[in-house]
C-alpha cells in the first residue's frame, strides 16, 4: 500500500467513540489508540500487494490441490521441509519420482504440478513429508475434504472434485430483526442413537426451526476433527467440513436450503486453538512445531490439552484469515461465532482473573497479536459480505470487543451475554426460591454496554454436557421420569414449568439484539449432552436429541416447545423490538413482583411462591391492554386461573393526567408472568 493511503488507513479512527460513549475508559486510551494502531498497521502491511484484505486472504485458492485446466497444481507452505511426496490411491500409497514436490521459493513454499489424467475425483491422499531428523505422512493444511476409514480409524485427505458440483440457488442477505439463533449440531441432532446427516438435519430439523420461529442457526462442530466427542472444538483440518455428516455439497444444500426457508447460518468457529494430533492435524507438519504455533510454554493450552496459533505470525493470520473467507465464499456461511475469544486475548487465557475492574484489561497481559487478529478477521469478514453476522465468545467483558473497529472496538457485532445462564444456574444450585429477588434478576439480564449488541441466553450446550444440568433438570430432576406426563403432573413438575417459562421469558424479552437457544432445550430436553466415548461405552444414548418427547402430546414437553414458539411471536409482533429502552415498570422485592416495557409491550412477572395478587396496580400509559402471552394458559401447562380474553383498562389518576398515565390493575398468580400489549384501535 503506497504511504499515502496508509495515512488514509490510519486516520479513519477519529477520536476513539467507544472512549466518548464510556468515560471510564479516558484512562486507557493509549492502550486502545494503539491496538488500533497496531491493527491498521499490520492491515497496511499485509494489503501493500494488493487491493483488500479480502485480496490477501485468498491462500485456499493457492494453496492445496487444485485442478486447473488440463492439470493438477497442489501447493503447501512448509519451510522446514528438505522434502515432500504425494502419496494416495494413485501411488498405490508409494513414493513416485513423477509426484515429488520441488520448493518453488525462500518462503518454504512447495509445487507439484501432474496432469489431469493422474489423479481422479474420490481417490485419497497424504503429503510424505522428511525434515532433518525426521519423516511422517501428514495430511495437507489446506485439505477441503478429510475422511477417516472406518476400518483402520486412519483419516486421509480426498479429492473433491466432482463432475457436477453444487450451484447455490438462493440469494440470501441475513436481515434478522430480531435475531433468534439455534443453535444446533448436525450429529446429535437426530433422535436415533447415531451420527445425524447434512440430508437429515436439512430434511427434519430445518423445518422444526421455521416452525419454532428462530431465523438463523448456528451450527456446531462443522471444521473436521478427529474426535467426535471433542464437540467440533479440536480442529484438525479447518478447510474440510466434518465427512462424519456427509459430502461437501450436502453441507451446501443444507445451507441453500435454510436461505431459502429465510433462516441465516453461521458457523462456530473456532480459531482459538487446534488438536494435538501430529498425524491429523498441524502440530508437527514437517519437524517444526512451532510453524503455527507459540514458543516454548505458550504453545500448549494447559486446560484444553491443545495448541494455541501464534498469530504475530504472518503466515498464521494468513491461514486464518484465508479461513474466514472461504466459508463465506464457498459454503456461504452468513459469518460466525468466534469461540474461545477469552483464551486468545489473554496470556493467562482468562484462567484464574477475576476482571473485577478495567485495569484488568489493560494490564499489559493481554496479547496484542491475538487482538490484531480478531480486528483483522472482522474486517474482512465484513469486507466479503458486509451483511455477515459475528459473535464473540468472551467471558471477561472486554470493552469494546463488539462496537465497531473505527470507533476503537474489535468490530464483533454482538457479544455472548455469558453473565446470564452462569446467573440461573447459580441461583438454582445456590438460592431458596423463596429467597430470589427480581430487582437482582433485572439488573442481570439488562446489565451490559449500551453501546454493544450483546447475545441473551439462558442456556447453551455448555450447560448441558455430562457432569452439569440443564435448567429443566436442575428444576425437576428425577421427576421428570415419573411425573411428565399431562395430567400426572406433581408439585416439582408444576414448579419447574412454570419457572422454565419464566427464565426463558426474563432473558428472551430483554434481548439486546440476538437471543440463543440450544436445539432442544426449548422444549425441556431431559437429561445431559454426553458423547460416545470410552467412559459410557462408546453410547449415544445421550448425543441426540429426543423429538419424539415434544411430538408427543400425551407428555408435558409440548407445553414449553409450544411456549418457546408464542413467545419469540410476541417479540416479533413489534418491529425492531431489539431497539426499544427496556423501562423498569415496578419492582418489589418483597411481593416478588418486576415490571418492565419494551415498545408497546407490558411484562409483568410474579415470582411469588405463594402469593397471588388481586388488583395489583401499575402506573402505564392510558389505553386498553389485551393479554398477549400468559405462563399460566393451559395450553403451556398452567393451571388457567385468568381469563385472557379479558380486555384491561388503565383507570384515571388526576395525578398523572400530564404524563398521560393510568393505573393499570391485573389479577397476577404465584409464580405466573403475563405480557399484556397497549391497543392502538382507540
Amino acid at each position: 500500500m503506497p504511504e499515502a493511503q496508509k495515512k488514509q488507513a490510519l486516520s479513519d479512527h477519529v477520536s476513539l467513540p467507544i472512549i466518548q460513549r464510556d468515560p471510564y475508559l479516558k484512562p486507557y486510551e493509549h492502550a486502545i489508540e494503539g491496538r488500533y494502531r497496531h491493527a491498521m498497521d499490520k492491515y497496511a502491511e499485509l494489503t501493500q500487494n494488493v487491493k483488500s484484505l479480502s485480496d490477501f486472504a485468498t491462500g485456499y485458492m493457492y494453496y492445496g490441490l487444485h485442478k486447473v485446466k488440463s492439470h493438477w497444481i497442489f501447493r503447501e507452505w512448509a519451510p522446514n521441509a528438505t522434502s515432500m511426496c504425494l502419496i494416495g490411491d494413485f501411488t498405490r500409497w508409494q513414493e513416485l519420482p513423477e509426484f515429488q514436490l520441488q520448493r518453488i521459493n525462500k518462503h518454504g513454499d512447495w509445487e507439484l504440478v501432474v496432469p489431469e489424467s493422474a489423479i481422479r475425483h474420490g481417490q485419497y491422499y497424504k503429503l510424505k513429508v522428511y525434515w532433518n531428523g525426521g519423516s511422517a505422512e501428514r495430511i495437507p493444511a489446506w485439505a477441503d475434504r478429510v475422511v477417516q476409514d472406518s476400518a483402520t480409524a486412519i483419516f486421509s485427505a480426498q479429492v473433491w472434485y466432482p463432475e457436477c458440483p453444487y450451484v447455490f440457488k438462493t440469494k440470501f442477505v441475513p436481515r434478522c430483526s430480531p435475531l433468534f439463533i439455534y443453535e444446533c449440531h448436525v450429529g446429535m441432532a437426530q433422535d436415533k442413537e447415531g451420527v445425524g446427516t447434512y440430508e437429515e438435519f436439512r430434511t427434519k430439523i430445518l423445518p422444526r426451526v421455521v416452525q419454532d420461529g428462530y431465523n438463523c442457526i448456528q451450527v456446531m462442530a462443522i471444521q473436521e476433527h478427529p474426535y467426535y466427542g471433542s464437540f467440533g472444538y479440536h480442529v484438525s483440518s479447518f478447510f474440510a467440513p466434518s465427512s462424519r455428516f456427509g459430502t461437501p455439497d450436502e453441507l451446501k444444500a443444507l445451507i441453500d436450503e435454510a436461505h431459502a426457508m429465510g433462516i441465516a447460518v453461521i458457523m462456530d468457529l473456532v480459531h482459538s486453538h487446534a488438536v494435538k494430533n501430529e498425524a491429523e492435524g498441524l502440530g508437527n507438519l514437517a519437524g517444526d512445531i512451532y510453524q503455527y504455533f507459540n514458543q516454548g510454554n505458550r504453545r500448549e493450552h494447559s486446560q484444553w490439552d491443545s495448541l494455541c496459533f501464534d498469530y504475530g505470525k504472518n503466515e498464521v493470520i494468513h491461514f486464518l484469515l484465508s479461513n474466514c473467507k472461504y466459508w463465506l465464499e464457498e459454503y456461504h456461511f452468513d459469518g460466525f461465532r468466534f469461540d474461545g475469544v477469552t483464551s486468545m486475548l489473554y496470556y493467562s487465557h482468562g484462567i484464574g482473573e477475576n476482571f473485577m475492574s478495567y485495569d484488568d484489561y489493560f494490564n499489559g497481559h493481554q496479547d496484542d497479536n491475538a487482538i490484531c487478529y480478531l480486528m483483522l478477521a472482522n474486517k474482512l469478514i465484513h469486507e466479503v459480505n458486509r451483511h455477515a453476522i459475528t459473535i464473540a465468545e468472551d467471558v471477561s467483558g472486554m470493552p469494546g470487543i463488539a462496537a465497531p473497529l473505527k470507533d476503537g472496538g474489535y468490530g464483533f457485532d454482538y457479544r455472548l451475554a455469558m453473565n446470564i445462564p452462569d446467573y440461573w444456574i447459580k441461583i438454582i444450585k445456590e438460592v431458596r426460591e423463596e429467597d430470589w429477588c427480581p430487582s437482582s434478576m433485572f439488573w442481570e439480564v439488562t446489565n451490559r454496554r449500551q453501546d454493544e449488541r450483546t447475545v441473551s441466553y439462558c442456556e447453551s450446550h455448555d450447560q448441558a454436557l455430562v457432569g452439569d444440568k440443564t435448567i429443566i433438570f436442575r428444576l425437576i430432576d428425577a421427576d421428570m421420569y415419573w411425573h411428565f406426563k399431562a395430567g400426572d403432573e406433581n408439585e416439582i413438575v408444576h414448579r419447574g414449568i412454570a419457572l422454565h417459562k419464566m427464565i426463558r421469558l426474563l432473558t428472551c424479552s430483554t434481548l439486546n439484539g440476538a437471543y440463543l437457544n440450544f436445539m432442544g432445550n426449548e422444549f425441556g430436553h431431559p437429561e445431559w449432552i454426553d458423547f460416545p466415548r470410552e467412559g459410557n461405552n462408546w453410547s449415544y444414548k445421550y448425543a441426540r436429541r429426543q423429538w419424539h418427547l415434544v411430538d408427543n402430546k400425551e407428555l408435558c414437553y409440548h407445553y414449553l416447545g409450544d411456549f418457546d414458539k408464542a413467545m419469540l411471536q410476541v417479540l416479533k409482533s413489534v418491529p425492531h423490538v431489539e431497539d426499544t429502552p427496556v423501562r423498569e415498570v415496578w419492582c418489589d422485592d418483597g411481593d416478588k413482583v418486576l415490571a418492565y416495557s419494551r415498545g408497546p409491550l407490558l411484562f409483568v412477572f410474579n415470582f411469588n411462591t405463594q402469593k397471588s395478587f388481586d388488583g395489583y396496580g401499575f402506573l402505564v400509559p392510558e389505553g386498553k391492554y389485551d393479554v398477549c402471552l400468559n405462563t399460566d394458559n393451559p395450553l403451556f401447562g398452567g393451571n388457567g386461573l385468568t381469563d385472557d380474553a379479558v380486555e384491561h383498562f388503565t383507570n384515571y389518576d388526576p395525578l398523572y393526567k400530564k404524563q398521560g398515565k393510568g393505573w393499570l390493575q391485573l389479577y397476577i398468580p404465584a409464580r405466573t408472568a403475563v405480557v399484556l400489549k397497549i391497543s392502538t384501535d382507540q
